[in-house]
């Protein structure tokens, strides 16, 4: 198991979207556990697929991703997995979001403009 066990004796798994991995891989190194081995494809017509190798129940789970072009697709990955995480039984899911897309839309300048963040 991947995941790292603290004296409390919960159970911290990180786990890392497809946009910017590197970044995941060294925070990871930084605290002394692994990334969480995930499967995760586009299906032919553009949907997401996504799959944890292993079990998630009980655990500290914080997904780390980065929302860089393309950023609705990294978004839309980012969602699926917590929600892979949520339906899997994880005890407390954590987004990690070094770059927050859609940040600079906060806030309404002219009428009959969305705010998105």
């Amino acid at each position: 198991m991947t995941g790292m066990k603290r004296t409390t004796e919960k159970n911290l798994m990180l786990f890392s979207g497809r946009a910017h991995c590197e970044l995941a891989a060294e925070v990871a190194e930084l605290l002394g556990t692994g990334l969480v081995a995930t499967s995760a494809r586009d299906f032919a017509n553009g949907e997401i697929y996504v799959r944890f190798t292993e079990s998630v129940r009980g655990c500290d789970a914080f997904v780390m991703q980065s929302h860089s072009e393309p950023i609705n697709q990294w978004i839309m990955e980012q969602l699926i997995m917590v929600d892979a995480l949520k339906r899997a039984s994880a005890k407390r899911i954590t987004v990690v979001t070094p770059f927050y897309g859609y940040a600079r839309q906060d806030k309404k300048h002219k009428g009959r403009e969305p705010i998105s963040a």
